[in-house]
């Protein structure tokens, strides 16, 4: 008889830090599946909300959530003695709260990070920013999580598919077990670099999808914009690092035509108020959501030319966020650049 491989058990408790969407909906995913979770929450009344009502008032309301979570403010309280931290917070704060967060972590804690994006001040992807902060040694207990997942679907119960990428194969196999549920699969990758670029650039080609429809271009804008956008994805990613086949899979296409077609998408709804001629700085001050990819286009476009790869898009939409190009200008921009092989860089 073939002995089974023996399954270790789940972690009894397991802290998550950021109570916006993605990590509410990750932190109730979790607590369906026994673990205690001690949900970090910025902000005071909603950590009020999440104990008392059972609902995180201000970005998922309406839905319930599982009684095994238990929200603070506190983010000592929150990390201290957990053996798993989940970081979901939006990428711009990622420095400034795990500055505050270290000296709370465990030696031996493992860290996931679901946040997407490349630092404005620094250029930095989110895997740079932990070794900044923890230490170089510390990729060792870092794991990656991304790929096609709005966390009301999540909340929903809708079957989802993500990729947990790390330098450790053996913690991200470990990470996997502990998030797969019946309507959540993971799968796993050593691609960290492919992992991050996918998850942080696909907000950025989602800004001119949106941008496109918002001017009423039609389907045929949307899926040129998404495959030559894929194209600039995967040409970044090689120049630094990652591997061509992820930008093929869950958080390269799966996010990116997620990302470019789901109305629920941030990124996609600030394209198409642009396109309907609305200004940048109107559409962000009526929402507390962050769109990660206005912050991501900048330092976007600047590692590609430190690396000598060129992003048309990424480039259009840098000019469409600062106001230098009008929606009308970015098609004609891009229509009317040198005819080309498709091959061609």
């Amino acid at each position: 008889m073939k002995e089974q491989p023996i399954t270790p058990p789940l972690p009894e408790d397991i802290s998550v830090v950021g109570g916006g969407t993605m990590g509410t909906a990750l932190a109730h995913l979790l607590a369906g599946k026994g673990i205690r979770v001690r949900l970090w929450v910025y902000e005071p009344e909603l950590v009020d909300a999440i104990n008392a009502q059972r609902e995180n008032t201000l970005f998922l309301p309406g839905l319930p959530l599982h009684p095994g979570i238990v929200a603070t403010s506190d983010l000592g309280t929150a990390i201290r003695g957990a053996p798993y931290v989940l970081s979901v917070t939006p990428a711009q704060h990622q420095s400034r709260i795990w500055t505050e967060a270290r000296s709370h972590l465990a030696d031996d804690a493992a860290v996931i990070c679901a946040s997407k994006g490349i630092e404005v001040k620094t250029g930095m992807l989110m895997s740079q920013v932990f070794d900044a902060v923890l230490g170089p040694s510390a990729s060792q207990r870092l794991t990656f999580l991304s790929g096609p997942s709005f966390a009301r679907e999540i909340l929903d119960g809708m079957p989802t598919a993500v990729v947990i990428a790390s330098a450790n194969l053996a913690l991200a196999e470990a990470v996997q077990r502990i998030v797969s549920t019946a309507t959540f699969r993971a799968y796993t990758t050593d691609d960290v670099i492919g992992v991050e670029l996918g998850g942080a650039l696909k907000n950025v080609i989602a800004i001119a999808v949106g941008a496109a429809e918002g001017l009423g271009l039609g389907i045929n804008s949307r899926a040129a914009l998404i495959t030559r956008g894929l194209a600039e994805i995967t040409r970044l990613s090689i120049a630094c690092g990652g591997t061509p086949l992820t930008q093929s899979g869950l958080s390269g296409m799966g996010d990116l035509v997620l990302t470019c077609t789901g109305h629920l998408s941030r990124n996609l709804q600030v394209g198409i108020r642009l396109g309907r001629g609305e200004i940048l700085s109107d559409i962000l001050s009526g929402t507390r959501m962050v769109a990660e990819g206005v912050a991501t286009a900048g330092p976007a476009l600047e590692l590609a030319r430190s690396v000598g790869i060129e992003m048309p898009i990424t480039e259009t939409v840098v000019h469409l966020l600062d106001g230098s190009l009008s929606p009308e200008d970015a098609v004609t921009r891009l229509m009317g650049r040198r005819l080309r092989s498709e091959k061609e860089d």
